[in-house]
């Protein structure tokens, strides 16, 4: 299953009892100052959640499968990374494999 904003939004504004609305701009605004952090190059760290991160990804030669004789430079670029918190890697792990939803790799 999917969790998508709307989702959230909803989920939020039932358990705290707002309007939609306002609920929406929050998590908007939540998301906006992570999108802004990270492009800066800031780390976030949610406790019990996770840490989101930009780390450099180094160059490296890759390899075309349908002409492996070929090289491919791949150069180093900047990418966000997320480490989850503690809690968050406990509760994932007492999922049994038929909880999770297939991965999509």
């Amino acid at each position: 299953m999917t969790v998508t904003k709307r989702d959230l939004v909803l989920a939020i504004s039932d358990k705290l009892d707002r309007h939609q609305q306002e609920v929406q701009d929050v998590v908007q605004a939540v998301l906006d100052q992570m999108f802004e952090a990270l492009a800066r190059g800031d780390k976030i760290e949610l406790r019990g959640f996770g840490v989101f991160e930009v780390k450099i990804r180094k160059a490296r030669v890759g390899r075309n499968p349908h002409q492996p004789e070929r090289d491919i430079p791949i150069p180093a670029r900047a990418v966000v990374r997320f480490k989850p918190g503690k809690d968050l890697r406990e509760a994932v792990l007492k999922l049994t494999p038929g909880q999770a939803s297939p991965s999509t790799d």
